[in-house]
């Protein structure tokens, strides 16, 4: 492409950047896999003709060259590039140095590259100053206009489990007119915290991903990330500094496009909503996943001072129509610090069959005399192991 300034005889500035072309033909084409036209090229090498669309994240590069149409030696050009955004300006050349003279069909090349950071519109300033052989010194400048758009959108949702792990689902969804190649989607956790991804399905000593050999996300198409965070051994035992932490880490994710153009996008630091423990947390550290008819089964229960005061507990148990406890109710469990924790066995068994709910646990502070109520702690499958198979 040439871009002339007719009020400007000597020099003309020729700009190529990326975007399509033959889009119709290429879907015309034989040699081409149908559904994959923009990342398979077939017999036609389709080169950039203009700006087309840029995504945020991706890298903006174009070659810029200035060419002198006239017959007369010019002197001390001066080639000038600047990137203005809605914020900024930036000054990509990749030399501000002055040529001395650029003599007839001669020209002067730069390529510019720069890190696409912001939504929205960009203009590319191209300036160029020179002296003729009079000793005239003329200037001149071309604008080329281009709009910065957003390639994906990302949603996330958390789920706080018992256990202080932190489960993460990502929804990325690619809302180009292309298809994507994912090349990476991780998790960078916040510095008290553990990550695992769970997007793979170990298969032997390797793990396949989820989404198959080829992780194409096609246009408008969402994809699902699931990731476990838990806190590290240092932190997982202070149950006041780990209920306040709502920083859970960014997510990096960098694809590829078209003719291979790469992209990357960090978000901001994610934040859940913090859960709310109450003054005192209980939960199972271990629990049967099947249990027998009428057959006493065990389980143990961590319980946690989330207050910053000290507490005297009693432990109560409250028999339900299907769970009944074994074992003394009222008993002192004694006095326990603020972010400290006691390990408790328990011992129960269920009347009924089927999957029950392991409800009626009571603890009383008796400094304030004020009583925690626990229900539907966990759930239990009962099965009767006597019934006789029918012949």
């Amino acid at each position: 492409m040439r871009y002339s300034n007719k009020a400007v005889s000597n020099l003309y500035v020729c700009v190529h950047s990326t975007g399509d072309l033959f889009g119709r033909l290429m879907k015309e084409d034989p040699s081409t896999i149908k559904g994959a036209e923009a990342l398979m090229l077939g017999e036609m090498l389709t080169l950039p003709q203009n700006f087309g669309n840029i995504f945020l994240g991706e890298t903006f590069s174009s070659y810029i060259s200035v060419h002198n149409d006239s017959t007369q030696e010019v002197k001390d050009i001066l080639v000038k590039a600047d990137l203005q955004t809605s914020s900024q300006r930036l000054n990509l050349s990749a030399s501000n140095n002055t040529v001395t003279e650029l003599k007839p069909e001669s020209c002067i090349d730069d390529v510019i590259h720069h890190e696409v950071k912001e939504i929205g519109t960009h203009i590319l300033v191209c300036a160029v100053s020179y002296t003729t052989q009079a000793g005239e010194k003329l200037y001149f400048r071309k604008f080329f206009k281009f709009q910065v758009l957003k390639p994906l959108d990302v949603k996330t949702k958390f789920y706080n489990a018992e256990t202080d792990e932190v489960f993460l689902e990502a929804q990325i969804q690619n809302i180009t007119t292309s298809p994507m190649f994912m090349e990476k989607v991780s998790l960078e956790p916040s510095m008290m915290y553990n990550v695992t991804e769970l997007n793979t399905v170990e298969t032997g000593d390797e793990g396949t991903s989820t989404f198959g050999k080829m992780s194409y996300l096609q246009p408008m198409d969402t994809r699902q990330y699931l990731y476990c965070l838990k806190p590290k051994s240092e932190f997982a035992e202070k149950a006041g500094v780990i209920k306040g932490v709502t920083v859970i880490g960014k997510l990096d994710i960098v694809w590829k496009t078209n003719l291979g153009e790469k992209g990357r996008l960090q978000t901001s630091q994610l934040q859940r909503m913090a859960p709310g423990y109450g003054d005192v947390r209980l939960s199972l550290e271990m629990i049967p996943d099947t249990v027998n008819l009428e057959e006493p089964f065990d389980i143990t229960c961590k319980i946690t001072n989330c207050s910053e005061r000290t507490m005297d507990l009693v432990l109560e148990m409250c028999n339900t129509r299907s769970i009944h406890w074994c074992g003394v109710s009222g008993r002192q469990l004694g006095k326990v610090s603020p972010s400290a924790s006691l390990s408790l066995p328990l011992k129960l068994l269920s009347s009924v069959q089927g999957l029950q709910s392991i409800s009626g646990l009571r603890l009383t502070d008796t400094f304030l005399k004020r009583t925690y109520e626990y229900d539907d702690i966990a759930q239990v499958c009962v099965v009767c192991p006597y019934m006789s198979r029918e012949s």
